[in-house]
């Protein structure tokens, strides 16, 4: 990822990590009656955004010192945690962490992976399906439902990128993602340990290595091996089994019905 696109939201969430750090260090001070009576206000008020702006436009993001609660988006609470259901299912959730494409952690408010109730029930059957064939194996979910305002976000920090281009690895939030939805999921194969299959790529991988439509050219000049072809073909067995299906330029996402279908059926998580 070349992260000159993404320096302008760089830059946000760092001066919301700023000032966290700011109000961490104020705890640990004495604080005249004012600024007593300013900081219990804000401890106060569970629902508190840090507003940071951009060039134009204003982002809103909870701050990380807020308790983890579903209720923080409108919704979440009639959405599945999918390890309420099997919690054998291994989760890593990569943007409740900086160890994504965008280097930032995103979720502040979101820290499981929640799906649409029969979308989670498809997934645990996916999972036993996998467990029957090769009981070595879990399912390990990267993504589950991911709020709009996320999206935006995403779709923002990229804003050099052209459109047309940008559109393969971030849904314009303009249609709406089936992420949004709680009706798609990124995820991948690990053996129980919590170990990842090698894929020939890593998750959030925008380089054509990860794309599924190429990885016969890959495979033929050498760059993927056939033991990570045989994984990735592995885990769309195991998903397709269920009904889900893979799109061409990520090998880790799956749907599980179309955009049209979503809107129709669920709502989305703003």
């Amino acid at each position: 990822m070349n992260f000159k696109y993404l320096f302008p939201l760089l830059f946000l969430f760092s001066c919301a990590q700023n000032e966290n750090k700011l109000s961490s260090q104020n705890d640990n001070f004495s604080l005249n009656k004012e600024s007593n009576e300013i900081e219990a206000e804000k401890e106060a008020n569970s629902n508190k955004e840090l507003k940071l702006s951009t060039s134009e436009s204003k982002v809103k993001f909870s701050s990380k010192k807020d308790t983890l609660k579903a209720s923080s988006y409108v919704g979440l609470d009639n959405l599945t945690d999918i390890q309420s259901l099997d919690p054998t299912i291994l989760i890593d959730l990569k943007y409740a962490s900086t160890d994504n494409f965008m280097k930032q952690q995103l979720y502040f408010d979101i820290d499981k992976v929640y799906l649409q109730k029969d979308v989670a029930e498809r997934i645990v059957k996916v999972q036993a399906y996998l467990k029957s064939i090769r009981s070595d194996l879990t399912l390990l979910i990267y993504d589950g439902v991911r709020p709009l305002s996320v999206q935006k976000a995403m779709w923002k920090a990229l804003d050099t990128i052209p459109v047309k281009d940008r559109v393969k690895f971030v849904s314009n939030p303009a249609s709406g993602s089936i992420h949004n939805y709680g009706a798609a999921i990124d995820l991948t194969l690990a053996y129980k340990n919590g170990k990842a299959l090698d894929m020939g790529a890593g998750y959030d991988d925008i380089r054509e290595i990860a794309y599924p439509k190429l990885e016969a050219a890959f495979l033929a000049n050498g760059e993927l091996t056939s033991q990570q072809v045989e994984n990735r073909k592995l885990l769309r067995k195991v998903m397709k089994s269920q009904g889900f299906s893979n799109i061409p330029t990520e090998w880790w996402h799956f749907n599980a019905c179309s955009r049209a279908q979503a809107k129709i059926k669920y709502k989305i998580l703003q």
